[in-house]
């Protein structure tokens, strides 16, 4: 039997629909790189971590779209391969300044991390004091307290009864039980079964323009890029024989094929290594656990591999080969994305991802967010208090960065 409305559905269908016609504010490319730029400084922690800090960031603070339009997006990218994260900014950015605001937001969302690690790349820097040091402990307990944060009200909103709550505890169970990208990507499945027979979502308003506004023709050029990408690109390695080129197809395959973010490419771009000339064996891991230390995307990890093997062209080309992937998938998804959301019909099944979704990120904050920030009473009592400065004092998500920062230190010089 179809569930009823929740009184929270019937609460948002309700709004007068002038207010859910309101237009959506556009932006510069300026203002998204400036707002991503923060982020890409501050935002530690992994692909899960950053899903609440950009939540943070654009619904709450700066209210450039609601938790509905944010969840959906979120839903889109989890289904993608790439780096869902990134992929999420790039919508955001291309939704408030066009496409020139999706390059800026991934620019500068990357460009902090990428740059480090170009520069440990080339012996520019150590990294052992990247991943000793107590400020990046503390930096990953203020990624566990944004994270919270964000299940927190993406939960209240997007689980509202009882059976889309029970969606997230069982996709939650499903990637504890079987971490992989397999065990998400089932839940995710579970979430759209269940949310097409079992629930019965009233309609709600769309607010505005709730996804970036992509032509049909520009999707099916990004499909059609990125599947030409698979042809030429292995034969330019293997016609050019040149070491840069065979990195270059190494690392865009890793960037196309592989689902669930960061951690899941590693053992991709290790076999690409090991064959291209690139670091490996205590090179490539040293360079792994400084990228753990750094903001932004893990997936500039490229930058490190290619600086050591080819200098500064070979840290850009990396970098490039391992976003272009899910840059171009991402265009070419959203036009249809957004045709399906608008159906009656989708209601339902997006209901039932999103809850979904809360669930990942619900398994995502155990595992590896609070397995790797909390090894303690201590760690657990500044985790706790910055959750409650981001939760009751409303303080914004950089300066809970920063007091955490400041707190691991102390932490670091206190007796064990």
């Amino acid at each position: 039997m179809p569930q009823p409305p929740s009184s929270h559905d019937e609460h948002v269908a309700s709004q007068p629909a002038a207010h859910a016609r309101a237009p959506v504010s556009r932006g510069s490319c300026g203002e998204v790189f400036l707002a991503f730029l923060r982020l890409g400084l501050t935002s530690f922690g992994g692909p899960a971590a950053h899903l609440g800090y950009l939540r943070a960031e654009f619904v709450d603070r700066r209210r450039w779209l609601n938790d509905y339009a944010y969840s959906d997006l979120v839903a889109l990218c989890q289904f993608l391969p790439g780096p869902a994260s990134s992929q999420l900014g790039m919508a955001l950015g291309l939704r408030r300044a066009g496409w020139a605001g999706m390059l800026a937001a991934w620019l500068a969302f990357t460009l902090p991390s990428a740059l480090l690690m170009a520069l440990l790349g080339l012996g520019l820097a150590g990294n052992a004091w990247l991943v000793q040091t107590g400020a990046v402990r503390g930096l990953q307990i203020a990624a566990l307290a944004v994270l919270a944060q964000a299940l927190w009200g993406m939960g209240r909103t997007l689980c509202p009864d009882r059976l889309r709550a029970g969606l997230a505890i069982a996709a939650a169970l499903m990637c504890l039980a079987l971490p992989g990208p397999a065990s998400q990507l089932s839940a995710l499945l579970l979430g759209a079964i269940a949310g097409m027979a079992l629930l019965d979502v009233a309609p709600r308003p769309q607010f505005g323009d709730t996804a970036p506004v992509v032509p049909r023709a520009a999707a099916f050029a990004a499909m059609a890029l990125f599947a030409a990408l698979f042809v030429v690109l292995p034969v330019w390695s293997v016609g050019s024989g040149s070491a840069l080129a065979a990195q270059v197809w190494g690392v865009y395959r890793a960037g196309a094929l592989v689902f669930g973010g960061g951690h899941v490419v590693l053992p991709l771009l290790e076999s690409t290594a090991q064959a291209t000339g690139m670091p490996s064996g205590p090179e490539f891991l040293a360079g792994y656990g400084a990228a753990q230390a750094m903001p932004g995307p893990l997936f500039s990890f490229a930058a490190f591999l290619g600086a050591a093997s080819s200098g500064p062209l070979g840290a850009l080309a990396l970098l490039a080969a391992i976003f272009l992937p899910g840059m171009l998938l991402l265009v070419a998804a959203l036009p249809f994305w957004e045709n399906l959301r608008r159906r009656p019909g989708a209601r339902n099944l997006l209901a039932g991802v999103n809850a979904s979704v809360v669930g990942l990120l619900l398994a995502a904050l155990y595992d590896p967010v609070w397995t790797g920030a909390i090894h303690g009473k201590a760690d657990f009592a500044l985790a706790l208090g910055l959750f409650s400065l981001l939760v009751y004092a409303r303080c914004p998500p950089f300066w809970v960065a920063v007091m955490g920062a400041a707190g691991g230190a102390l932490l670091g010089w206190m007796p064990s």
